[in-house]
């Protein structure tokens, strides 16, 4: 896990300026690191261990949430034994989702609330949350001497043994000696793992350690209001999976990447069996500007200015470290560091600034791709665009200057045109979601005023939210690269892109399918408190294409279908637990721009598929996924040695979608990763002008 201090969570929902109406990213840690923000001083939060029962202000916090959702849900929903069914699988999957640790006989125990959960709630008592993660902790605390033990211990990798490749189709330990057979199997399987990255028998043994001394350390820092948030939402997710609490921690969280800036020191951290390493310095953060602190940096102690005390961060959360390190523009923050991990302790003073988190913003490149009938090459912009952000504080204040999606977007097509751009790809590939406001906002700079997606409300009233400006930025060629990973607000604007016959929709067969709108809700304005109670995210609407049709499940489908990985990983709304059915309401008349027709479409799939057949990189993508299918559909991986290799030589799955989901910090600073599939993408955009050129849809110099 990768932990950039100083920011936001990016797994929440994007707030819309008016009636804090907000269409939100993936809610799943799959898809981006745990993040943290850098904003007031940290308070001191209990650690779950260390208490018998919440704090105080926890029954407030209940009492609000179960009241809101039951009067605001888009379903008005009661709180019943079906909800406390649903809750109760959810958070036992979450508290132990390997079955690792809990026996069958503690869920035998645990059973007795399994129809009370939405009793107990309606008193605000969450006691069985505290009795589940207690006896979590009691288990590891049991089973971890022999976890080590296993890691030191010589195993026998001729047998012919298998561990399930699926947790949930596994069933609980039903006593400590098949608990520990499982245990076993589990370190072969981790030691095969890095047995095939090539580590030394001393690398593997001291990396497995590490590991299982960070997951003891961690799990059992966990404090009070992570407790509450786990639990909270395992209820409220069980009536959609975009409902959900945020403590007052992970609401700071949301406010900084919605804004794209922070104030502290800059820097991407990461957890290392106890440690605090710095991965990253982000270009033009405090840290960036000071010089010192440097990747492969070891943070081994905080100090505060003007104080002398040093807490050390030695077997420290990181989300504390973080904590310590946060604070207002223009204070000080003192890091005793080990330079490149070893040697003597330095101190860095460093003074928290602003920091712009520009790699979540619009960035464009000019590509020239392809050829022109007088055999010069097409000038294609480029947008890669991570979210539709909004500084919601800004723009409340009438700043001139406040960060927006469509006025970034805008400012960019200007630049475009200047410099004589003949199409534009809009890169929505992993565009999660964000402002509803925005993503209407930067649909019209490509359409003339007109409805851009309709709303439903609980009472069942349908809403049309148009673009009201009447003139376009860009009204030349648009393609835009979709994928399973394009989410909610990025939907809303490929949907009416391709309702309008505006654009071309390239990339996997479907986006993601996430078409609910969510609104946040903070607690501290419903209980009257001045201290942060955290959020409620809540499903209140859900959304429509202009022609009527819901995103919902089937999401948004693309007019030339590339292969991929990731139309193959279970990461689409419908993969997930509960999710709202889709529906159709009535058509809203609109522009068609006629710039993509079914003969086009036919035309520009063949050409592609014609170079896919011939291009030697999609042949190994095409055998890579026929692997990877397969290798998906095991049941069991297996424990032999011979066997294991023999595997992952042919195919490394898992490695596979951890690079789809979690890209490299290297290419998220790239705007136009030059691979073969987007200079594909790139073809198709040059074969797209072509037909509309030839079609008289557009002059071409």
């Amino acid at each position: 896990m990768r932990i950039r201090a100083d920011y936001g969570v990016i797994k929440m929902s994007k707030l819309l300026l008016s009636g804090l109406l907000i269409s939100g990213t993936i809610f799943s840690t799959q898809f981006a690191p745990s993040q943290f923000a850098l904003s007031q001083q940290p308070v001191q939060i209990p650690r779950v261990n260390d208490v018998n029962e919440p704090p105080p202000e926890t029954s407030t916090i209940i009492r609000t949430v179960r009241a809101l959702v039951e009067r605001e849900h888009i379903s008005h929903p009661q709180f019943n034994d079906e909800m406390s069914y649903r809750g109760f699988d959810i958070f036992l999957r979450n508290i132990d989702p390997l079955k690792s640790y809990l026996l069958q006989s503690d869920i035998d125990e645990f059973m007795v609330y399994r129809d009370k959960l939405d009793d107990l709630i309606k008193v605000n008592d969450i006691k069985f949350a505290y009795v589940v993660y207690k006896k979590y902790l009691e288990r590891m605390k049991e089973v971890m001497p022999y976890i080590h033990e296993q890691i030191d211990a010589t195993h026998d990798f001729t047998a012919e043994e298998y561990m399930p490749s699926d947790a949930k189709e596994m069933t609980w330990a039903a006593n400590d000696t098949e608990l520990k057979d499982r245990i076993r199997k589990k370190i072969k399987l981790e030691i095969l793992a890095l047995r095939a990255e090539k580590k030394s028998e001393e690398e593997i043994k001291s990396t497995l350690h590490k590991r299982y001394r960070t997951i003891q350390n961690m799990k059992s820092q966990l404090d009070v209001d992570e407790l509450l948030e786990m639990y909270l939402t395992s209820l409220t997710s069980s009536l959609d999976p975009h409902t959900t609490y945020m403590s007052p921690r992970e609401q700071d969280d949301f406010d900084v990447h919605l804004k794209l800036k922070f104030f502290g020191i800059g820097a991407t951290l990461r957890p290392d069996g106890g440690q605090t390493i710095v991965e990253n310095v982000v270009p033009g953060g405090a840290a960036d500007k000071d010089g010192r602190l440097k990747p492969g940096d070891l943070i081994v102690g905080v100090s505060q200015d003007g104080e002398t005390a040093v807490v050390e961060t030695v077997d420290m959360k990181l989300q504390d470290v973080v904590a310590m390190i946060r604070g207002p523009k223009g204070t000080k923050v003192n890091l005793h560091v080990k330079v490149g991990g070893t040697g003597d302790t330095k101190v860095y003073q460093i003074t928290r600034d602003i920091v712009n988190l520009e790699e979540d913003a619009a960035r464009a490149e000019i590509i020239e791709h392809g050829e022109k009938p007088d055999g010069s090459k097409y000038k294609i912009g480029f947008i890669n665009l991570p979210s539709f952000y909004l500084d919601m504080e800004g723009a409340r204040k009438g700043s001139s200057n406040f960060r927006s999606t469509h006025r970034d977007i805008a400012k960019i097509i200007e630049d475009f045109k200047a410099k004589g751009v003949e199409a534009i790809v809009l890169d929505l590939s992993r565009n999660g979601g964000g402002s509803l406001q925005e993503a209407i906002a930067t649909t019209g700079l490509f359409i003339e005023r007109g409805p851009v997606v309709q709303v439903k409300t609980p009472s069942g009233k349908v809403e049309s939210l148009d673009d009201e400006e009447q003139l376009i930025a860009w009204s030349g060629p648009l393609v835009v690269k979709n994928s399973k990973m394009s989410a909610s607000a990025s939907e809303i604007f490929a949907g009416a892109i391709q309702n309008y016959s505006r654009g071309l929709i390239v990339g996997d067969p479907n986006s993601h399918g996430k078409g609910t709108v969510q609104t946040l809700l903070d607690l501290a304005q419903f209980i009257g408190s001045k201290r942060s109670q955290g959020g409620l995210k809540l499903t209140i609407q859900q959304f429509y294409l202009p022609d009527g049709r819901s995103t919902q499940l089937e999401g948004v489908s693309s007019d030339v279908i590339l292969p991929s990985i990731t139309a193959k990983l279970d990461i689409a709304e419908s993969d997930l637990d509960y999710p709202i059915p889709e529906g159709k309401v009535r058509a809203q008349p609109h522009k068609d721009y006629q710039m993509v027709d079914a003969a086009m479409k036919a035309d520009l799939q063949s050409r592609a598929n014609k170079r896919i057949s011939e291009n030697a990189d999609f042949g190994k993508l095409l055998d890579r996924i026929e692997t990877y299918v397969r290798q998906k559909a095991e049941k069991q991986i297996p424990l032999n040695e011979e066997a294991y290799m023999a595997r992952r030589k042919e195919y490394d799955a898992e490695k596979e979608e951890e690079e789809e989901l979690m890209p490299k910090s290297k290419d998220r600073a790239k705007v136009f990763i030059d691979d073969y599939y987007n200079r594909e993408v790139l073809s198709i955009t040059c074969d797209y002008i072509d037909l509309l050129r030839k079609s008289n849809k557009i002059v071409v110099k």
